[in-house]
This record gives structure tokens, sequence and C-alpha cells, in this order.
């Protein structure tokens, strides 16, 4: 396996993941009117398919 190769290509998964995940979370806050809630609570579970693989990050935006 080659890294620098390797880490691009994780840097640029990760990116999407993260602007994607921020779009769609303005995206429900906006169309639900979820503003009115102090906080939102959310999970990102992290897999990767053929492994045993399984990542779960849990934590709550303040929408504030």
């Amino acid at each position: 396996m080659e890294a620098d190769k390797f880490n691009m290509s994780l840097r640029k998964f990760l990116k999407q993941v993260g602007v994607t995940s921020q779009q769609e979370i303005e995206r429900l806050v906006r169309d639900q009117a979820l503003a009115s809630q102090s906080t939102l609570k959310v999970k990102m579970v992290l897999t990767a398919e053929g492994t045993g693989l399984k990542h779960v990050v849990e934590g709550e935006i303040d929408l504030s």
C-alpha cells in the first residue's frame, strides 16, 4: 500500500463525509424547524464492507 495515495484517498472521503453531513444537518434543522430546540442528539456510525469495523460517535449539537 502506498501511504501517500492512501492518505489522500482517506482525507478525500472524510472531507466528503464532513461536508455532506453538515449540509444534511443544516437542511434538517431548517426544514423541520428544529431551531426551537436547544440541542440535537446525533450519532455517526462508520462501517467498512467486508470487515468487522463498527465505529460509533455520538454527540449533541447546540442549536441555540
